[in-house]
C-alpha cells in the first residue's frame, strides 16, 4: 500500500483490528467510508469501533467465541460491528436478507448467536427472527448511540473466528464457512495484490455484504490498504452510474444481473466511465455479450473465481490480461496453490489450498482434505500459459453416448441469443444414450409475445432456430434433445440455478426422457408458472 513519505512500514496486521489501528495512526483523516452523504474517516471509524466493542463487551456481554447475527442492507455500521466483535474475538453472521425466515431460522439454529442485530428496513423481521429463536433484537444504530463505559478488551488471535458466512446450499442444506482473522486477512493481501489496490483508490460497493463477494473481493481489501468506500445499501443500476459519474470511483464489483442491468440502462451510454480502470466481476463464468458489452467501453472486465470457503479471492484475471483473455478466470492469486484433479481430456476438478481458505465448517466439519486442499466441484482446463478457465459444476457435468458435456459452454451460447433472458441446460437419463440434453429457456418478451426485432412472428419455430443457432458454435452431440419453456428459473437467494429442483420439475411433467426425441413431449408456457411454485 502507498504510504506518507517518512513513514516506516508497519509490521504486517496479525488481527482485523490491526488494519484499522494502523491507518488510525498514520492517516487519521483520510476517507474511509462514505454512505448516503455522510463520510467517516479511518480515525472516526476507529473510534466508532472502541465504542461498539466497549457496548459488546460491558452491556450486551459478548465474549470471544459468541456470534452475533446481522440482518439488514448494507450499512456503514456492519463494518463497524464487524470489526467491534473481531476485537473481542467474537463472530459476525451476516444473514442473507433474501432468504426465507424459515432458512434464518436454520441459520439460526445452527450457529446460535447471542444477539440479532438490524438495519432499520428489516426491523419487523429481525424483531420476528429473534423471537423466534429467543434472543434478544437491537437496531444496529443503538451499537454506538451513547459511550460504553470501558472498553472492549483486545482478546483476538490470528487463529479466533471472525466471520461466519453460511453457503448457498445448492446441493444442500446451507454450512457455516468459518473465515479466521488470519484468513481474512490472507485474502485482503491477495486482492489487494491482483487489483492493483492502494490508499489513492476509490472503491463503489454496492453488492450486498452479507456475502464474502460484496465483503471480501474488494470492500475489506480497500479498507486494508488505506482506499476509500462508496458504500450502497443496496444494488440499483441509475444510482450506481450516477455514483460513476460524480464521486468518480477506480474500482467497482459487480455481477453477471447488475452488468446486465447497468448496460441496459437509458443513462449506461450517456455515463462518463473514464474514472474506473476495471470492472471486477464476482463470477467465474460471465456472458460473452456483457463482456463485449463493457470492453466496447473501453473497461476491462476482470474476473475473481472462488467460492464463501476460499476468501473468495482464488483465481484472478486482472486488467493486464483481461481483454486478450475473455472467458478465462485468470491465474492463482498471490499465496494461492491450485491443482487439477481427476484429468480427463485435459479437464479436471479445480483443488485450491491458501491462507485464505477455511479449515471448518461450523462447528467443526471440515472444510478442506487431510492436506489442506479445497474441493471446489468446479471443472476447468488450464491453458499454455498457466491461466484457467472454468467449463462447469463436476456435478452438472453430462455423459452422453460416451461424450462429456459441459452444460455450462451450451447456456453461454443460448445467452446469448436475443431471444433468451435467462436458460439452463441438464442432463436428464436416456436409456439410449446414458444421458441427453435438456435446454429450459426464460423468453425475452414485450407485451408478453416476443419482439418483433428478433425476426420471428410466432413461437412455433423457436426450437428449431435456437437449434440452428447453437449447430454453428458447436458439435452436433452437443445439442440438445429436448426444449423447455418457462416464466422463470429456480434459484437461490444468490441468484444460483437449482437444477435439482428444476431437473425434478421437468420429469415431474413430461416424464424420463426417451430415445427418439420427436416422441417427446414438449412443454408449453403455463406449464410451469414461476419460481415460488418450484
Amino acid at each position: 500500500m502507498n504510504m506518507a513519505p517518512g513513514v516506516a512500514e508497519p509490521v504486517d496486521p496479525l488481527v482485523l483490528g490491526d488494519v484499522l489501528a494502523r491507518h488510525h495512526r498514520d492517516r487519521p483523516d483520510a476517507p474511509a467510508l462514505q454512505f448516503e452523504g455522510r463520510c467517516f474517516g479511518y480515525g472516526k471509524l476507529m473510534r466508532r469501533t472502541a465504542r461498539a466493542a466497549a457496548r459488546l463487551w460491558h452491556e450486551w456481554g459478548v465474549r470471544p467465541g459468541d456470534r452475533v447475527a446481522y440482518l439488514g442492507l448494507n450499512h456503514p455500521d456492519q463494518i463497524t460491528l464487524l470489526f467491534a466483535l473481531a476485537r473481542i474475538g467474537a463472530v459476525l453472521v451476516p444473514l442473507n436478507f433474501r432468504l426465507a425466515p424459515a432458512e434464518w431460522q436454520a441459520v439460526l439454529a445452527d450457529c446460535t448467536p447471542l444477539y440479532v442485530v438490524h438495519d432499520a428496513a428489516w426491523a419487523d423481521a429481525g424483531d420476528a427472527l429473534a423471537r423466534a429463536a429467543g434472543i434478544p433484537a437491537h437496531a444496529i444504530d443503538r451499537l454506538i448511540a451513547t459511550h460504553a463505559p470501558g472498553d472492549g478488551p483486545a482478546r483476538a488471535t490470528p487463529d479466533s473466528p471472525a466471520l461466519l458466512v453460511y453457503t448457498s446450499g445448492t446441493t444442500g442444506l446451507p454450512k457455516g464457512a468459518v473465515h479466521t482473522h488470519a484468513n481474512l486477512l490472507a485474502n485482503m493481501v491477495a486482492a489487494c495484490a491482483a487489483q492493483g489496490l492502494t490508499s489513492a483508490d476509490v472503491v463503489l460497493t454496492v453488492l450486498p455484504m452479507f456475502h464474502v463477494g460484496g465483503l471480501c473481493i474488494q470492500t475489506l481489501p480497500a479498507l486494508f490498504a488505506g482506499a476509500a468506500v462508496i458504500l450502497h445499501a443496496r444494488f440499483e443500476a441509475g444510482a450506481t452510474l450516477a455514483a460513476i459519474a460524480q464521486d468518480r470511483p477506480t474500482l467497482t464489483l459487480q455481477v453477471p444481473a447488475t452488468m446486465k442491468a447497468l448496460i441496459e440502462h437509458p443513462a449506461w451510454a450517456a455515463t462518463d466511465l473514464s474514472c474506473l480502470r476495471a470492472v471486477w466481476a464476482g463470477s467465474s463464468l460471465i456472458p460473452a455479450a456483457l463482456v463485449t458489452a463493457l470492453h466496447a467501453r473501453g473497461l476491462p472486465v476482470c474476473n475473481v473465481y472462488g467460492a464463501t470457503e476460499t476468501g473468495p479471492f482464488s483465481i484472478a484475471l486482472d486488467a493486464q490480461h483481461a481483454m486478450t483473455h475473455a472467458g478465462s478466470c485468470g491465474w492463482p492469486a498471490r499465496g494461492v496453490e491450485v491443482r487439477l484433479a481427476d484429468l480427463q481430456d485435459g479437464v479436471g476438478e479445480l483443488l485450491l489450498r491458501a491462507p485464505s481458505v477455511v479449515r471448518s465448517y461450523w462447528p467443526d466439519q471440515p472444510a478442506v482434505d487431510a492436506d489442506g486442499w479445497f474441493h471446489s466441484g468446479d471443472r476447468a482446463r488450464q491453458a499454455t500459459d498457466g491461466s484457467f478457465t472454468v467449463v462447469g459444476r463436476a456435478k452438472d457435468m453430462v455423459i452422453s453416448g460416451g461424450e462429456n458435456i459441459y452444460p455450462a459452454e451450451i447456456e453461454h451460447l443460448l445467452a446469448s441469443h436475443p431471444l433468451v433472458a435467462d436458460c439452463a441446460v441438464l442432463g436428464l437419463p436416456d436409456a439410449r444414450w446414458g444421458e441427453v440434453l435438456v435446454a429450459v429457456l426464460v423468453f425475452k418478451t414485450q407485451s408478453g409475445v416476443v419482439p418483433a426485432s428478433d425476426g420471428i412472428d410466432s413461437l412455433l419455430n423457436w426450437e428449431q432456430t435456437l437449434s440452428d443457432f447453437l449447430r454453428g458454435h458447436i458439435a452436433r452431440y452437443k445439442l440438445p434433445r429436448r426444449w423447455v419453456r418457462l416464466d422463470a428459473l429456480p434459484r437461490t437467494a444468490l441468484g444460483k440455478v437449482q437444477k435439482a429442483a428444476l431437473a425434478r420439475q421437468v420429469l415431474d411433467v413430461a416424464g424420463p426422457s426417451r430415445s427418439d426425441p420427436g416422441d417427446l413431449p414438449m412443454l408449453r408456457p403455463g406449464e410451469f408458472k414461476n419460481n415460488s411454485d418450484l
